[in-house]
């Protein structure tokens, strides 16, 4: 389930290009984020999907993204610039985890309105990785995130790829049926304008990781210009 209109990337050069991954920046308000006209795509899901795992894969380095042994420790938003050292063509955004129960309430809502304002109305948002735990697939609360960035989806204004972590703890039986539940639910987020994707992903067994690269490196492509900047100075 993947719509693929740019031309095909090879494996190995998107390989390298989400491994040129470095930090730039971290915010805990969106009017903290710098303004960009570069194609930014955010990393989401609960707190205990594996997100920063999976990024810290993606790139090929282990520090990249935070990965914490305890749920819910992000509290910030966090970009990494991808591509050219003197020129990134991309940013990766690394989003708070969602649901951690262990999360002060007042940290919790104060997140959930960050979030909500920065996948509402960020200008250089293009792409959405939703992080799912393939063994609980969408729950509620990825549900309600769906449903809040559909308008976005469904216009083609934002690209959509749902990753169902840890297939590697799935036998082949289950990890098809993770797949036919979640391209059902995905379902009705499809119009003729959105562009959405499934796929199994094992950080232990790097099952996915190319496929994924080769998808994000499709999105901004066709959006690479040299002309794109990143100012330094706070905005949405």
């Amino acid at each position: 389930m993947m719509a693929a209109s740019a031309p095909a990337v090879p494996e190995r050069e998107a390989l390298a290009w989400a491994h040129s991954a470095r930090f730039l920046t971290t915010a805990s308000r969106l009017d903290q984020l710098p303004v960009t006209d570069l194609p930014e795509i955010a990393f989401v899901g609960r707190s205990n999907a594996g997100k920063s795992t999976a990024i810290n894969t993606l790139a090929q380095q282990r520090r990249l993204a935070f990965a914490s042994k305890t749920p819910g420790r992000t509290q910030h938003i966090n970009l990494f610039a991808v591509g050219p050292k003197d020129a990134p063509d991309t940013l990766f955004a690394d989003l708070p985890g969602y649901g951690y129960a262990a999360v002060e309430r007042a940290a919790k809502l104060r997140w959930q309105q960050v979030m909500a304002d920065y996948l509402e109305v960020r200008r250089s948002l293009s792409g959405v990785v939703l992080l799912v735990d393939a063994r609980l697939g969408l729950t509620d609360l990825d549900q309600r995130l769906l449903a809040f960035i559909a308008p976005r989806v469904g216009t083609g204004e934002v690209k959509l790829l749902v990753l169902l972590t840890k297939a590697d703890k799935l036998s082949r039986k289950d990890a098809e049926a993770a797949l036919r539940s979640a391209g059902e639910a995905l379902g009705a987020l499809a119009t003729e304008h959105a562009d959405i994707g499934v796929t199994l992903f094992s950080a232990l067994k790097k099952t996915g990781v190319g496929d994924v690269a080769v998808t994000l490196r499709q999105w901004v492509r066709p959006l690479a210009r040299a002309d794109v900047t990143v100012d330094a100075g706070p905005g949405a």
